[in-house]
């Protein structure tokens, strides 16, 4: 078979095993490529998108938008030429060596000074974690401050330490965003997530 009939056969079985569901039509595209991706229909039940998030992500790569990710995994996943059809592109500051200089001098984890770091790429973007906590709860401070406004966060870091915390602060706040609850997550889900918006801004012509 080739990879696109894979793919199709893949989602044909995964709504088949589905079965119903209160997903409306964007965000089960969004639900379903994570599945695609883990094999995990647990993540019907953990997934967790606020009002108006897919609408807020879909617009900000068709504005063209920087995603900014946690991790050059996550953005390794993330289809490019996806995002380059909207001027949009995908950026990662962790293995910046000013980045590792200063979280060295500081003390703190390079994942907090890239957050840090990207604020001004965040302005009407999507910040994406799929891997560290610290990252996300930085994110969630300097919103607090009003140091970043991204327009989407797309929240999944995985872990036993902080991960289900760091999500549960997100899902408390007022930023639109795309996240599960529990300790599950991981780049490749982070990216799946990207990658379903910017298949979906495509369909919008």
């Amino acid at each position: 078979m080739k990879p696109h009939e894979i793919e199709a056969k893949s989602f044909a079985i995964i709504d088949a095993e589905a079965g119903p569901h209160n997903f409306g039509a964007d965000a089960w595209k969004i639900v379903r490529r994570m599945i695609h991706t883990t094999a995990d229909f647990e993540y019907m039940q953990m997934v967790r998108i606020s009002n108006g998030a897919v609408a807020a992500g879909v617009k900000a790569i068709r504005d063209g938008c920087t995603v900014v990710t946690d991790t050059n995994m996550a953005k390794t996943g993330i289809q490019s030429g996806l995002l380059a059809k909207f001027g949009s592109r995908c950026e990662c500051l962790m293995a910046d060596p000013q980045v590792a200089a200063k979280a060295k001098k500081r003390g703190v984890t390079r994942a907090h000074v890239a957050v840090e770091e990207a604020a001004p790429m965040m302005e009407n973007g999507i910040y994406v974690v799929g891997n560290a906590p610290t990252a996300l709860l930085c994110l969630l401070e300097i919103i607090r401050k009003n140091q970043a406004n991204p327009a989407l966060v797309v929240g999944l870091p995985v872990g036993f330490v902080n991960a289900a915390e760091s999500k549960a602060a997100l899902i408390e706040t007022n930023t639109p965003y795309i996240s599960n609850v529990g300790r599950k997550g991981g780049s490749n889900v982070a990216a799946s997530v990207i990658n379903a918006l910017a298949l979906i801004a495509g369909e919008r012509g």
